[in-house]
C-alpha cells in the first residue's frame, strides 16, 4: 500500500493566530503540515509532535552511534532471542509478597 504525501498548507501569521485551535486540529487529525508565513516568506512550520521528535532523533548524532554499534554487534551475532531475555528478566525480578 502506498503512503499519501502529507498535505501541506501555506497561511499567514495573521489568520495562524487568529485560527491556531483550528490548525492545531488539522495537524493532529488531519496530519497536515503548516507553513506560516509572514509577508509572504515562510518563517515557521507546525507539524505534529511525534513526527518532529522522529526528525530530531534522526539528526542525533549520539543516537546514531548507538545504532551502528548496535547493528555491528547485530552483524557479529551478539544477539540474544527475546525469549531468553525475558527469561532472563523473570528470573533476576523478585516480585513483592
Amino acid at each position: 500500500m502506498a503512503t499519501r504525501a502529507p498535505k501541506v498548507t501555506r497561511v499567514s501569521a495573521t489568520e495562524a493566530k487568529t485560527h491556531f485551535g483550528e490548525l492545531i486540529r488539522r495537524v493532529k487529525v488531519g496530519k497536515e503540515y503548516i507553513i506560516v508565513e509572514r509577508d509572504g516568506l515562510p518563517v515557521l512550520g507546525i507539524l505534529d509532535a511525534d513526527e518532529l521528535e522522529d526528525y530530531l532523533d534522526l539528526h542525533d548524532e549520539s543516537l546514531k552511534a548507538q545504532i551502528r554499534q548496535g547493528y555491528r554487534e547485530y552483524q557479529a551475532g551478539k544477539t540474544r532471542s527475546v525469549e531468553k531475555v525475558l527469561a532472563e528478566v523473570r528470573t533476576t525480578t523478585k516480585r513483592p509478597k
